[in-house]
């Protein structure tokens, strides 16, 4: 009986150090993927995207639309305008919570 429950420690053991080494090979694997370069499809994808947000900033909104996207856009905003009332729906809302902050800071 003893002799069964020895041996059974050490496979507990080797279960216990299996799962700490595949989490830590896991996140080493994050760590040094970042370090080295990335491969040429992640790096064209990541340059297309920067290009787009450089552009996206300069123009002020979306890259690349027509006067037909625009038109779309106005329509869209004008009809939501009449159904939800004034304010401006291109930007998020701001949400002030003064009363419900002062009492989560009383506890």
């Amino acid at each position: 009986m003893v002799l069964r429950q020895l041996l059974r420690v050490p496979a507990l053991l080797r279960a216990a150090v299996r799962v700490q080494l595949r989490r830590n090979v896991g996140l080493s694997a994050v760590a040094f993927n970042r370090a080295k370069e990335l491969d040429p499809v992640q790096k064209l994808f990541l340059d297309k995207i920067r290009e787009y947000n450089t552009k996206s900033k300069q123009a002020g909104g979306p890259v690349d639309v027509g006067p037909e996207f625009q038109k779309d856009m106005n329509e869209s905003l004008a009809r939501l305008q009449r159904m939800y009332g004034e304010g401006d729906l291109t930007k998020f809302p701001e949400f002030k919570f003064e009363g419900e902050l002062t009492i989560l800071l009383n506890f």
